[in-house]
């Protein structure tokens, strides 16, 4: 697996220190955090971003609830949803118990960054567990059977990994992300999938959004960039957002 974060406990620990430090520049409402969409690329490209959307997490009691890692699958060829056929996730900070709550097909998911690249960020917060759900291709339908088995849960943070447009120029790029985040912040899971090259993410994000319809909770966008404002070439650049919901 390429180094997507620095493999030193102590180095990774103070670059996740200095990102979680910054507080996003977003007026809330709502006391509590039900979860958090957030980017998977490098810590180099999307570190930040991702940490804008974790800093809110800060003041939360984290030690006593599960974080639901939900991601697409960049590896693995596979239908409907999977978790890990482990006990535990291992990162450069350490171990993490992984607690299974839903009777689901196991497979060894361990070499897929979306869902590594956000473990430590939830160990740094103090979260002791999580469940990672990597997922395939499916249908609204399908998307609306997995979100009613997840609205039962109880102490839990969903995380939702997914970067945005790939590849496009940065203009280009831009426009489209916009359209994608409003498809988001609006619930409209029949504009988003209509969208090409909208996210790498697309069907935890038809999860995300029947999610939200049965729980009442509202996306909103804490910040976006692309890879063109962080490495000043446009000329192809990767959608990323955090948002908050």
């Amino acid at each position: 697996m390429p180094d997507w974060y620095p493999q030193n406990k102590e180095e990774l620990s103070k670059l996740l220190e200095s990102f979680l430090s910054h507080k996003p520049n977003i007026k809330r409402k709502q006391i509590s955090i039900a979860g958090i969409i957030v980017p998977h690329a490098g810590y180099a490209y999307s570190g930040e971003i991702a940490a804008e959307a974790y800093s809110l997490l800060k003041n939360q009691d984290n030690k006593n609830k599960i974080a639901i890692i939900i991601s697409p699958s960049h590896y693995i060829n596979i239908q409907g949803i999977a978790t890990h056929n482990q006990q535990t996730w291992t990162t450069s900070l350490g171990t993490i118990n992984i607690k299974n709550k839903l009777n689901l097909k196991k497979m060894n998911i361990s070499q897929e960054h979306a869902i590594d690249n956000q473990i430590p960020f939830l160990q740094k917060l103090g979260f002791k567990e999580i469940l990672p759900l990597l997922v395939g291709e499916l249908t609204i339908l399908d998307a609306e059977n997995i979100a009613k088995k997840l609205s039962k849960f109880e102490d839990y943070i969903f995380i939702f990994s997914t970067d945005l447009s790939h590849f496009l120029p940065y203009e280009q790029a831009k426009l489209k992300d916009s359209q994608t985040i409003d498809a988001i912040t609006k619930l409209n899971s029949d504009k988003l999938i209509k969208i090409e090259n909208c996210a790498c993410g697309i069907f935890p994000l038809l999860i995300l959004i029947e999610l939200c319809k049965l729980k009442n909770w509202q996306p909103k966008l804490i910040n976006y960039k692309n890879s063109g404002d962080i490495t000043g070439d446009k000329d192809s650049v990767v959608g990323y957002a955090s948002m908050i919901f």
